[in-house]
């Protein structure tokens, strides 16, 4: 994996982690690559179940480093994300199936929002500050901000920040939903970890089911998500996993899963 992101297996949980911290993680085309192959490796392997990102140095990221970017959009007329490759922020290609987890620290800049909105659990260390500054670059949120921002965190909130660029503390994100808990900063890896911890110890194809129920029900509706409730259950409750479920619960004691 690139020096631009690192990525560390432990147990069944795949840590990614922002190091550029010389340019305070902006993101360049090299590192748009990285973490897109980093997503990657959360999806092949049949050993990791959580995703969980974070940042080294001061800053979680400033976002695009625009020159560098903008030069690479010029001349591709495409995202530089790899074409075969999982996109971290779900507007393009393949999409992931296992849980992410985020965990937030110092600025948070544009697109750095954006892979928050596109994540399942974020969190975020006290004082923290959030901005979505692409309306004052001459262009527009373009990583799924302008659809997830209103979805999930209200309409009026939602064009407040993303019309304006106006940058809100760690206190204002948990008021609107964009992030689910706010810790010490020293704290913060730890809490990331023990979220990612709960998650991976649940059955995991009980919970990739249920990440794409939800992700279904927002992409194409409740109707269509409704239909195949009852399907995946029937899929489920012929698994070992479902069988251990219900063993351990007879049995009173804590489930033992293998994703089978």
């Amino acid at each position: 994996m690139s020096e631009l992101i690192l990525t560390e297996k432990k147990g069944p949980i795949l840590h990614i982690i922002f190091n550029r911290p010389e340019e305070r993680n902006a993101f360049n085309v090299d590192m748009l690559f990285a973490l897109s192959r980093a997503y990657d490796q959360l999806e092949a392997d049949p050993e990791i179940r959580v995703g969980l990102v974070y940042a080294n140095g001061k800053q979680f990221t400033l976002g695009l480093e625009l020159k560098n970017v903008s030069d690479f959009l010029k001349k591709e007329r495409k995202f530089p994300l790899p074409e075969e490759s999982i996109n971290p922020w779900g507007t393009t290609g393949r999409q992931r199936t296992k849980p992410v987890v985020v965990a937030v620290h110092g600025m948070c800049i544009t697109l750095g929002i954006e892979l928050m909105l596109a994540s399942d659990i974020r969190i975020a260390a006290k004082r923290s500050v959030f901005a979505q500054v692409e309306v004052q670059r001459g262009i527009f949120p373009f990583g799924g901000g302008t659809m997830r921002w209103p979805a999930q965190c209200g309409w009026g909130n939602a064009m407040k920040y993303i019309l304006t660029g106006e940058p809100f503390e760690a206190e204002e994100a948990l008021r609107i939903g964009l992030i689910q808990e706010i810790v010490e900063k020293n704290e913060l890896i730890s809490r990331g970890i023990q979220l990612a911890e709960k998650v991976a110890a649940q059955a995991p194809l009980g919970v990739f089911a249920t990440l794409k129920s939800a992700r279904d029900s927002v992409q194409f509706g409740e109707t269509k998500a409704a239909e195949d409730l009852f399907p995946q259950l029937l899929t489920l409750m012929d698994t070992k996993d479902a069988e251990e479920g219900l063993n351990s619960f007879i049995e009173k004691r804590s489930a033992v899963f293998q994703g089978k």
